[in-house]
C-alpha cells in the first residue's frame, strides 16, 4: 500500500544516485579485492548517514532521533546481512564465463522482491501493476545482456551455469534486503517516512561496518590498509551510497518494494538517452527494445498503483 506520494520522486532519485555510485565504484574495486570494495561503501557511508539524520532532525526541525525497537533492530541486521551476500554473489558472477546471463537473472530482483513482499509483509499490486513488474524486469534483463542475441531457451538452458544461480541468489538477497528494510521502517516510532528511513539507514550501516570491517580484518587485513589509502575515491563511493540508500529507504518506508525498484530504474532510459544524444554512440535494436520495456513497464506500474487496476 502507497502511504505517501514521496516514494514516487524518492525512487526516481534512488536509481540516479545509484548508477553514478556503481560507475566511480568500479574505479575503486580496480585496486581492492571484493570484500574490501564492499566495506567502502558502509565505511565511508557511515559518516554520511548519521549526518543525514542530524541534519534532519536538528537543522529541519524534525524532532528527536525516533526510537528502534527490538524487532526493528533484527530487521536491520538481517537486511543488512542480505545486502552484503547479494552484492558478493554479484561479483561472483563476474568471474564465471557466462556472466552475462547472471547479471540478467540478477535483475528479477523486482519480481523476487513482489512475490516475497506479497507474502511475507502482504504487500498487495494490482494486475497491471503485476504487468508492468514483469514488463520492466523484462527489459532490464534485455538491456543486460548488452545485445547478445538470447532467446528464452538461451536463458533456460543457462540456468545450469554457476553464473545464473548466482545472479538468481543475488536477486533473491538483494529482494530480502528491500522486505527486511521495509519491516524495519515499519518498526520506527515515528509518523515520519524519511525520519524512519535515515534512521534504520543509519543503524543498518553501522552494522555493515562492524560485519563487512571484521571479517576483512580477520580474513585479509592487508586490505583493510588498503581501504584507508583510497579515502579520496572511497569518500565519493560512501556519500553516494549513503545519499542512494536514504532514497532508497523512504521509497520503501512509503510504497510496495517492486514499485519502488521498477520506477528507479527509468535511470537506464536516462544513461542510454545521454550516451546516444550527446556522446553520439549508436542504439542497437536490443536496447531500444529494452528501453521500451521498461518504460512500458513504469508506465504501467503506476497506472496500477494510483488507478488500481
Amino acid at each position: 500500500m502507497i502511504t505517501s506520494p514521496i516514494w514516487l520522486p524518492a525512487s526516481l532519485i534512488a536509481g540516479g544516485l545509484q548508477a553514478w555510485r556503481t560507475a566511480i565504484q568500479r574505479k575503486v574495486g580496480q585496486s581492492l579485492s571484493v570484500n574490501a570494495a564492499g566495506l567502502v561503501r558502509y565505511l565511508y557511508g557511515l559518516p554520511f548517514a548519521l549526518l543525514f539524520v542530524i541534519l534532519y532532525h536538528g537543522v529541519f526541525g524534525a524532532g528527536g532521533v525516533p526510537m528502534l525497537s527490538p524487532i526493528g533492530l533484527l530487521f536491520c541486521a538481517a537486511g543488512g546481512l542480505a545486502q552484503i551476500i547479494a552484492t558478493n554473489l554479484l561479483l561472483m558472477t563476474f568471474g564465471e564465463r557466462n556472466f552475462v546471463v547472471g547479471t540478467a537473472y540478477a535483475k528479477t530482483e523486482a519480481a523476487q522482491g513482489a512475490i516475497i513482499s506479497w507474502v511475507l509483509l502482504g504487500d498487495a499490486l494490482s494486475p497491471l501493476a503485476w504487468a508492468g513488474v514483469v514488463a520492466g524486469v523484462v527489459g532490464i534483463m534485455v538491456l543486460s545482456t548488452g545485445g547478445k542475441r538470447m532467446g528464452p531457451d538461451a536463458f533456460i538452458r543457462a540456468l545450469g551455469a554457476p553464473a545464473a544461480r548466482y545472479g538468481l541468489a543475488s536477486g533473491f538477497f538483494f529482494a530480502l534486503t528491500a522486505v527486511a528494510i521495509r519491516r524495519a521502517t515499519m518498526d520506527v516510532a515515528t509518523p515520519d517516512p524519511i525520519s524512519a528511513a535515515l534512521t534504520v539507514l543509519t543503524v543498518t550501516v553501522a552494522m555493515q561496518t562492524l560485519l563487512q570491517g571484521a571479517f576483512l580484518a580477520w580474513r585479509e587485513p592487508a586490505q583493510m590498509r588498503a581501504v584507508f589509502t583510497t579515502w579520496r575515491v572511497s569518500g565519493q563511493v560512501g556519500l553516494l551510497s549513503s545519499l542512494g540508500s536514504a532514497f532508497w529507504f523512504t521509497g520503501f518506508a512509503t510504497a510496495p518494494i517492486a514499485l519502488v525498484r521498477i520506477v528507479g530504474q527509468i535511470e537506464i532510459v536516462f544513461t542510454l538517452s545521454l550516451a546516444h544524444y550527446y556522446l553520439r554512440e549508436p542504439l542497437k535494436t536490443s536496447e531500444v527494445a529494452g528501453l521500451l520495456l521498461v518504460v512500458s513497464g513504469v508506465l504501467l506500474a503506476l497506472l496500477g498503483a494510483y488507478v488500481g487496476f
